[in-house]
């Protein structure tokens, strides 16, 4: 494992980036008319959860979060074992028409979000779909970008970034290790 260099963002910076990027979701779909947020497993569905609570606030109407595993979808399943397991999609919801919001917590090479758009395309034809992230950290192998950033955190290749929240960790901070 590498070494601790420094916390990014703690728990008040996090929360202050998700509340913007639910400002700018809202802003940019003219409301939340047909808007769905969908959660990249495994710290992207809290993420979306924190954001779909925030829309609440500030339209006082509710989108549906949905959750998607990419398992399947991956272009290096290969990489990953000989007999990979295979999870159920749960959007919970129609994608047809609707304009989807993939949220994850970090965008590195664009792998992640491929493959969750992919499980998109599957489901149904949705209106557009667009990419919340918490920290792009550049690096990018696949021409993807964010729609709707936290923080860039330009890295090496050799360092990591670590974003923790609950209910999979013990507390909600960014972190740079290498």
């Amino acid at each position: 494992m590498s070494a601790f260099k420094a916390t990014l963002m703690d728990e008040a910076a996090v929360m202050r980036a998700l509340k913007r990027i639910s400002h700018e979701i809202v802003e940019k779909n003219g409301g939340t008319d047909n808007l769905a947020l969908i959660g990249i497993k495994r710290r992207g569905v809290p993420i979306a959860e924190i954001i779909a609570e925030n829309i609440k606030e500030i339209e006082a109407k509710s989108v549906p979060v949905g959750v998607v595993d990419i398992t399947f979808y991956r272009d290096d399943l290969k990489l990953v074992s000989d007999e990979p397991v295979l999870n159920k999609t749960e959007f919970g919801f129609d994608v047809t028409g609707k304009t989807i919001i993939l949220v994850d917590d970090v965008l590195y090479t664009g792998r992640t979000a491929r493959a969750a758009m992919e499980a998109v395309m599957e489901a149904g034809r949705a209106a557009a779909i667009k990419l919340a992230i918490l920290i792009d950290r550049g690096h990018r192998e696949l021409p993807l970008r964010g729609d709707f950033v936290g923080k860039n955190v330009p890295t090496s290749k050799q360092e990591r970034i670590s974003v923790k929240i609950p209910p999979i960790d013990s507390i909600t901070a960014v972190e740079l290790y290498g």
